[in-house]
């Protein structure tokens, strides 16, 4: 491939990693800040995950349809992608998230006594959580959810790219993780997805937002380094058949 073709084709990716991390934090996030009371926890983790679903299909082709900075870490120490690409996932994403949070922001304020302030769909601990989880727990909490989204996105991908059933893999862990993590404290597992909305709700949202930002990147990185051990590098992707004993046909 020319170096012209190349740099065409990562231009595509980084627009797609922005549109795509635009269009999740407006919708799914945007279910929680304008629909949570009618539509509750399972209707935010639907739309979390039906989001990410109908995304994929529609961008893991060009891009991998990443959308979250610890996914593209994982990727990243997993060596299926390059220090520069991942670099340029990063920006688009953090970029595509404050954006979709500005529009999402926009459409909050024309609804009348309409809470954003320290609110607005982010994350918290403490008095901030609807348990009122404590941060040694947020802490743990999000590095283990994390895991979980980015192990399977390393399992079900060959190397970058979403086909087949992949991206509905992928949605049923993100939906997944939002269900148990949404009552703790509302599910980051992807920093992208807390700094946009943090930067428009303001106060404790802005305070607590390191959380959101390391746990899942440590959780990613935990995931790059288990995913190897399960899943070898050239090794057959099916390996139950020959590794559990069956009872001799009769």
């Amino acid at each position: 491939m020319e170096k012209k073709e190349i740099s065409t084709v990562l231009t595509r990716a980084v627009v797609s990693e922005f549109l795509g991390t635009l269009l999740l934090v407006f919708f799914a996030v945007g279910s929680a800040v304008l629909a949570g009371e009618y539509i509750g926890t399972f209707g935010i983790a639907l739309a979390f995950g039906f989001t990410m679903v109908a995304l994929a299909y529609a961008l893991g082709p060009i891009s991998g349809c990443h959308l979250n900075p610890a996914v593209t870490l994982g990727m990243l120490l997993a060596r299926r992608i390059g220090l520069r690409t991942a670099a340029e996932y990063w920006i688009a994403q953090v970029v595509g998230a404050i954006v979709g949070s500005a529009v999402l922001f926009l459409v909050a304020r024309q609804i009348p006594g309409l809470q954003t302030h320290a609110s607005f769909g982010t994350n918290g601990w403490g008095d901030r959580s609807a348990v009122h989880l404590n941060l040694g727990g947020a802490f743990v909490a999000e590095m283990v959810m994390t895991f979980l989204l980015v192990y399977v996105w390393l399992s079900v991908t060959h190397k970058v790219a979403v086909i087949g059933f992949n991206g509905l893999a992928i949605g049923l862990a993100l939906a997944t993780v939002h269900l148990i993590g949404i009552p703790l404290d509302g599910t980051s597992v992807n920093p992208a997805r807390s700094i946009g909305p943090a930067l428009f709700a303001g106060g404790a949202a802005i305070t607590q937002l390191w959380l959101f930002i390391i746990a899942p990147l440590i959780g990613a990185a935990i995931a790059a380094v288990v995913h190897p051990i399960t899943h070898p590098p050239h090794e057959p992707v099916l390996v139950a058949d020959d590794a559990v004993p069956h009872e001799p046909a009769e």
